[in-house]
């Protein structure tokens, strides 16, 4: 309801002198609608300490009344409201909790007016009524200043309180916390110091669609930021295993990630980021596939040691390398089918959809051309580890 645009000399005198009957009573005013305020509000009374409580209020009704003694420009209650809507924001209270003080700001200034109107003046109790309009718009006024104070204010706590989350996150990951940090860190993000971690990292566009990637999968909670070029995620994992994990990760990344081994704690979570970004960088197409770093440790290998790479591939697969692409393409593939279907012939047949003499000739053409034997265990791990170095090393292939 919108109060009228001019207020007629009657209701204006009316109010002005029931308020100044009421400053008179501040005290019982302020008693009363703390007591309604603290008893039927559990969260109050555990947020806003009783003398702040009464100090607030006291001040809040003196303003509240005295607004109706001056012109509307000097709403000097509408200050206090937006100060006091931010401490409240501060302290945690909750908005509902807040609004629901003014509502009973109105009721007991309300009550009070019509008391004093039927007391002492009851023939204005009919002027009293003009001015319900007038007396309700003011509450609701501050009513809105406290909600939108108490919003932006809350606003900004909640981002400083994501900028410090984020910066401990980012500490952990980048393996620059110390002692004081890690704790720091357990605490802010409700992590035990130490548990079981694992850490996941996800090469931009690996996932379902264009939501944020989730906060938690298959009961496993889940932390990300934002690198470049990546997503990065700790994964507390309690009980849960690396399978478990990947299998509920396989549902929401479509694209290319890497996972950690497990670690012990909140210090190690550094140690681990590097290691899953190791993992994901043995991938080599756009997935989907989720490598785990304990499955591809020799492909780490010969990532982070690209020269001994290149002299194993050159000493390994020289000659085959060195074959027109066509041929030596086909060779590979065997090779790669033949290692993946543990040296079966007719496994490696039926994925490559060809006779199973057919990958027997083009094995011993690979041993021939290597001057390696897939019987020997010492051979068979050079050209294993040269495939991964062909695989992650193109550019030697041409």
């Amino acid at each position: 309801m919108r109060p009228p645009t001019v207020v007629d000399e009657d209701v204006r005198q009316t109010l002005r002198t029931a308020a100044v009957v009421l400053l008179e009573h501040l005290p019982e005013l302020t008693g009363e609608l703390v007591a309604r305020t603290r008893d039927g509000d559990e969260v109050y009374r555990a947020c806003v300490p009783y003398d702040e409580h009464w100090k607030s209020t006291l001040e809040g009704v003196r303003l509240g009344l005295t607004a109706i003694l001056q012109e509307p420009s000097e709403r000097r209650d509408l200050v206090f409201t937006a100060s006091m809507a931010r401490r409240r924001a501060e302290q945690g209270l909750p908005l509902d909790s807040l609004l629901r003080m003014y509502r009973l700001a109105g009721q007991v200034v309300w009550s009070a007016l019509v008391e004093h109107m039927e007391r002492e003046r009851p023939e204005r109790l009919s002027v009293l009524v003009r001015a319900a309009g007038h007396v309700w718009h003011a509450i609701d006024r501050q009513s809105m200043v406290a909600c939108d104070t108490y919003n932006r204010r809350e606003q900004e706590i909640l981002g400083r309180s994501r900028e410090r989350v984020n910066a401990l996150l980012d500490a952990l990951l980048d393996g620059s916390a110390d002692a004081g940090v890690i704790r720091a860190a357990g605490a802010a993000l409700d992590l035990p110091e130490h548990d079981r971690y694992a850490v996941i990292t996800v090469r931009r566009g690996g996932r379902q669609d264009d939501a944020r990637l989730p906060g938690s999968v298959g009961g496993l909670r889940l932390l990300w930021r934002m690198r470049t070029g990546h997503e990065v995620a700790v994964a507390a994992l309690g009980e849960a295993g690396l399978d478990e994990l990947c299998k509920e990760l396989s549902v929401v990344i479509s694209g290319v990630a890497g996972v950690s081994p497990v670690v012990p704690g909140l210090a190690e979570l550094g140690a681990a980021h590097e290691l899953a970004l190791l993992a994901m960088r043995t991938c080599v197409d756009g997935g989907p596939e989720i490598a785990r770093l304990d499955a591809r440790v020799p492909a780490a290998l010969m990532i982070t040691r690209p020269d001994l790479a290149f002299h194993l591939l050159d000493s390994a697969l020289g000659p085959l390398l060195a074959l027109d692409s066509a041929d030596r393409d086909t060779l590979l593939t065997t090779l790669e089918t033949w290692l993946a279907c543990d040296g079966s012939a007719a496994r490696a047949a039926a994925r490559l959809f060809c006779h199973r003499n057919t990958i027997v000739n083009r094995v011993r053409r690979i041993e021939q051309l290597t001057g390696r034997s897939l019987a020997r265990p010492r051979d068979l791990v050079d050209l294993a580890l040269a495939l991964d170095a062909a695989r992650l090393l193109p550019s030697r292939n041409a």
